[in-house]
């Protein structure tokens, strides 16, 4: 089955997947949303999907956590990180003093306030459901005064020229995408594991709790985030990625004992840690390993038989 991604064609997410070789390798259908591409993926449609999880400047992408949380049982299976490159976009011929509205994701256009500010202020606008999409609709208008926010994929792909480059306010800007599918992938010696936890009881202290349980066996957290559950006000429940894998017995009794005690938990996935220093510790790891294996078969082997 091909593998789905959200589109359209020229979006950040393929361009992510396309650092991947297995990934690029595969056939590939872009779908116009991410709610799209899981419930695709939930009805077997496709065996894997990609899909924007969090931006390092404007943080979680809320329709894939709450989806994830509230309406999905896929797992997460790797994590993809990706330097965002945002540049302008218009049809041929187009000068920036012409623009009149901007289109693109929200999270793309709040990660070049500056720009906007400075070079179009009266520009107005406009959310589109992704950046391809964007540059997409801006290539197929008749209007000349319209502009859009994507990458050099997407510019190229619809054939509009470049009117500014790099227009992000923060350059180092990136982006982080998971690959959801079924199953849980063999740990590699560096993994995250997500977690959804929901409150029994709201109490005085019971967040402290929570978070004691993971400092008790020294696990690492790597995002805690609140979100309301949609079921009232003031009710909400915790995301929580923490160092380590379910087939780690420090993490599996972390989840048992929050699970037994005081909370609901949702398991999202335990998976590789992305980027070139998660793949040097996960060599760290895995040699420390076989030397201990070798040291402890060592002290075995000298064992007497009585």
């Amino acid at each position: 089955m091909p593998l789905a991604f959200f589109g359209p064609s020229g979006t950040f997410a393929e361009e992510a997947l396309l650092t991947q070789p297995d990934l690029a390798a595969q056939d590939r259908v872009a779908l116009p949303s991410i709610p799209d591409v899981i419930a695709a993926v939930e009805r077997k449609e496709h065996e894997y999907g990609l899909v924007p999880l969090e931006s390092s400047i404007e943080g979680s992408v809320s329709v894939t956590l709450d989806t994830l949380a509230f309406e999905s049982n896929l797992l997460i299976q790797r994590e993809v990180d990706l330097a965002v490159r945002l540049n302008l976009f218009a049809k041929p011929g187009t000068d920036i003093v012409d623009v009149r509205s901007v289109l693109s994701f929200p999270h793309a256009i709040a990660q070049c306030r500056k720009f906007l500010k400075r070079r179009l202020p009266a520009a107005t606008q406009v959310a589109a459901n992704s950046t391809a999409e964007a540059v997409q609709r801006v290539s197929n208008s008749k209007r000349v005064d319209q502009a859009a926010i994507g990458n050099a994929l997407a510019g190229k792909l619809y054939g509009l020229q470049t009117l500014a480059r790099n227009i992000g306010d923060h350059p180092e800007a990136e982006t982080r995408f998971v690959l959801l599918g079924r199953g849980i992938p063999a740990p590699t010696g560096h993994d995250r594991t997500s977690i959804v936890c929901f409150q029994h009881h709201d109490r005085p202290g019971s967040l402290l709790g929570l978070l004691q349980e993971f400092a008790a066996r020294s696990i690492n957290l790597t995002k805690l985030e609140s979100r309301p559950t949609k079921k009232s006000l003031g009710d909400y429940c915790f995301l929580i990625d923490c160092e380590g894998h379910i087939a780690d017995e420090l993490v599996a009794d972390c989840l048992r004992t929050l699970t037994a005690k005081q909370m609901t938990v949702k398991f999202l996935g335990s998976y590789p840690v992305a980027g070139q220093a998660a793949r040097a510790r996960r060599g760290t790891v895995t040699k420390a390993w076989r030397d201990a294996n070798a040291w402890m078969e060592d002290l075995r082997g000298q064992v007497r038989d009585e």
